[in-house]
């Protein structure tokens, strides 16, 4: 029996070992929510499962997007639905609660912040005044909390089912959220339940309803509950009137609270069967393990090796994990129509996530990314037009091109499989061909009939110049798919209709040295220098338009400008389907190259902000990699780390992250192509886990602070010469090995990237 029992005890003390250095490799622990979380960035920093519905987080601001902002802020409760990185008008915030100790009155229960943690799945704060610690986790559609009193007494919850972030007294006041009505109603001694419809928001979306579902561990000993400014001590529902309504609850058989709150889309016994599904327990510490086990199985897809930099490894998986909070995963909650097709909503916007986000999701979780295209798919076939942005269940905004397009191609060059390629070129067709009906901010292509009929957007048009080198890009995406499925006619028609950004180049326009810029034209084809500032008909106030102005808020709105979020210097250079095109128009090799040097040395390009994403990496078509290398370390050593302050631009739902973590890995996607960009790696080595149990190695040998450019490469022990790689090529799996060196050598001068003009 002893040998028995020793025996077990050595299998115990192995086991225990094993798991201690399963843990220690496990690279969840360097994910830190907190990155980006302060300054621009604003990231959501509460619990949340991967392309979670639920998003609990605090609220410390109305007009905070992700609702949490750092201290002196007070908390204004604890709401249940966040963006992520977003600007604009406020979305969501719906369904708010705070613990306070007192009487069941109304009265503001905001409370300062004495301490506060933020770790991956978990969110903790202790009110400096009352010293009840509030403690959060989630799972997909429900959020666990944990209150902790001080004392038994006087130990009370709000429940506001009428709160919401960016509400704005003025009726249909633009992005602002619009309250339509709340209920609620204490269905036991144990249960809580109720909804809050809301409409506009950043969209302008169409009215949505947030069903909420609340069971405590403990009794409720008292309640109260309101409907605008009138509280009643028996009335135990609050219907929907049109009005706020809300509840107060006591409890006092235990000092810890525990409350599971599960929302819908769909109904309060919806909201209630995703708590009795996904949580069956009351163990908050059980809930929160396995949601950070969840976070590390995508995570650790990309495994960089342990002699990494620790800021970097933080930096890399953090931009992960943002990448993967939006868009939403709403599968049986789509309160619109029913479909065996993926739900997801979020989209927040394409504009931003097709650059980097969505291809970095090919990489670490293509089944994800397959999923998402075919509700982008199904949205189309049943709201007529592919999501540009959606929230709320509705689409809107269009910021820019067509970019669901890009999406589609950058699937299709990549081999997902599972698609309705054949459906998906028919909405890509309708974005080009049908035009939204004055509905142009929501969804489609606006001056679509001006683009079709002049091969350019005009001035007078929102956002021409932008919308026109979108377009461009936007159509060569639908040539890729229709000549893949063979379409020739389509393909014909669009691959030429890909040249368009050239219609607005001015050859003869020179700004700091540099000849030939997009810039505004009249539908006459006249190029216009003084443009109106102003509606009046009697003075005609005008200003000069020059590449560096900045239209907005000085001249015109946000929405009204000729290039959305950048300047002529940005847009000038943003052909990434014709980048040998692009040095063409720009005078050659010598002149393109003094134009990027230029836009880098004078500070033209904006690194928070989408459009200049590629930019950095154009000298590859140069054959000047190593010019590429130094310009995107640069900007790495400049504008991100690993604080609370880590990001330059707000994060656009895990935009600004993912573009860090690709570069962190020495590979840049030109999305919508079937390439990667090839840059010197930050760390010396990391192995993709693929799909079919497939891995693929990077190993950056002699990498240092000084040997930062690649001097040879061999993939799968073959001479590599080639500054860009094909998906393929990582999907098949295998070995890619870098010699590094201090100074450029000829890798990567010879074979050029591809390009729309040869």
């Amino acid at each position: 029996m002893k040998n028995i029992k020793f025996c077990l005890f050595i299998l115990s003390f192995l086991f225990s070992c094993m798991m201690t250095v399963d843990a220690q490799k496990s690279n969840v622990k360097y994910v830190d929510p907190t990155i980006g979380s302060d300054g621009l960035g604003r990231v959501f920093i509460g619990p949340a499962y991967p392309f979670g519905m639920i998003k609990p987080s605090p609220d410390c601001a109305l007009g905070s997007n992700s609702g949490w902002l750092p201290q002196p802020s007070p908390v204004l409760g604890f709401s249940q639905l966040h963006t992520s990185g977003t600007g604009g008008g406020p979305k969501y915030g719906n369904i708010s609660v705070i613990p306070y100790i007192g009487k069941l009155e109304l009265a503001d229960r905001s409370a300062m912040r004495e301490s506060e943690t933020m770790e991956l799945g978990y969110y903790a704060t202790v009110f400096k005044e009352s010293k009840i610690k509030t403690e959060i986790t989630a799972v997909r559609r429900v959020a666990f909390y944990r209150f902790t009193y001080p004392s038994q007494s006087d130990m009370a919850l709000k429940v506001d089912p009428g709160f919401f972030l960016g509400e704005n007294p003025v009726p249909n006041a633009r992005e602002a959220q619009q309250f339509i009505s709340s209920e609620i109603e204490i269905v036991s001694d144990t249960e809580i339940r109720g909804y809050n419809r809301v409409r506009g928001g950043w969209n302008n979306g169409r009215a949505y309803t947030v069903y909420f579902y609340a069971k405590f561990d403990q009794p409720i000993a008292e309640f109260a509950t309101w409907k605008g400014d009138k509280l009643s001590n028996t009335e135990k529902v609050q219907f929907d009137s049109y009005d706020k309504t809300g509840a107060l609850l006591r409890f006092k058989d235990n000092k810890t609270v525990n409350m599971k709150l599960g929302i819908s889309f769909l109904s309060t016994n919806k909201a209630k069967y995703n708590v009795e599904n996904e949580i069956s327990h009351w163990d908050f510490d059980s809930v929160r393990k396995d949601l950070i086990g969840e976070w590390d199985k995508l995570v650790s897809k990309i495994e960089i090796d342990e002699s990494a930099s620790l800021a970097y490894k933080r930096m890399f998986y953090t931009g992960l994990y943002h990448a993967m909070l939006m868009p939403v995963d709403r599968t049986g909650e789509n309160p619109l129509w029913k479909s065996d097709q993926p739900y997801y909503d979020d989209y927040y916007a394409i504009w931003d996530i097709y650059r980097t986000s969505s291809p970095l999701l090919t990489f670490v979780d293509p089944k994800r990314q397959i999923n998402i295209i075919n509700s982008m798919i199904d949205i189309y076939k049943h709201d007529g037009y592919m999501p540009e942005a959606r929230s709320g269940n509705s689409n809107g905004r269009t910021q820019g091109g067509s970019n669901s397009s890009a999406l589609i191609a950058d699937a299709y060059t990549k081999g997902l499989k599972g698609i309705d390629y054949e459906t998906a070129l028919e909405a890509m067709l309708k974005d080009a061909t049908v035009p939204p009906g004055g509905n142009e901010e929501q969804e489609g292509r606006g001056g679509l009939i001006e683009y079709n009929r002049l091969g350019y957007v005009p001035y007078g048009i929102d956002r021409a110049g932008s919308r026109t080198v979108e377009y461009a890009y936007n159509d060569f995406n639908i040539a890729t798919v229709a000549k893949g499925l063979g379409k020739d006619d389509i393909y014909e028609r669009f691959s030429k209709q890909a040249n368009n950004w050239q219609n607005l180049w001015r050859e003869d326009y020179e700004h700091h040295g540099v000849k030939g810029f997009i810039l505004p034209r009249d539908a006459e084809g006249n190029w216009l220098d003084q443009l109106p500032y102003g509606s009046s008909k009697i003075q005609n106030p005008t200003y000069t338009y020059t590449p560096i102005t900045r239209e907005a808020p000085w001249y015109n709105c946000w929405w009204c400008t000729y290039f959305y979020e950048g300047t002529s210097w940005v847009y000038s250079l943003f052909a990434p389907h014709d980048v040998q095109g692009l040095i063409v128009k720009s005078g050659g090799k010598d002149a393109f190259k003094n134009r990027l040097d230029t836009f880098f040395d004078q500070e033209f390009y904006d690194v928070n902000n989408e459009p200049s994403f590629l930019t950095p990496c154009l000298y590859h078509w140069l054959g000047r990699p190593d010019i590429s290398t130094r310009r995107i370390r640069e900007i790495v050593a400049k504008h991100y780390n690993d604080t609370p302050m880590g990001l330059p631009g707000r994060d656009d739902s895990g935009a600004m992250s993912s573009w860090l973590s690709f570069h962190l890995i020495g590979l840049y996607p030109n999305a919508g192509q079937s390439y990667y960009l090839i840059n010197s790696p930050f760390v010396p080595k990391y192995t993709m886990h693929l799909e079919d149990g497939k891995t693929f190695t990077v190993i950056a040998n002699n990498l240092s602070d000084k040997n930062i450019y690649i001097k040879s490469a061999r993939l799968n022990g073959k001479v590599y010469d080639k500054s860009w790689i094909e998906h393929q090529d990582i999907a098949n799996g295998g070995e890619l090995i870098f010699e590094m060196s201090a100074t450029p050598s000829n890798w990567g001068t010879k074979i050029l990237p591809p390009s729309l003009s040869k």
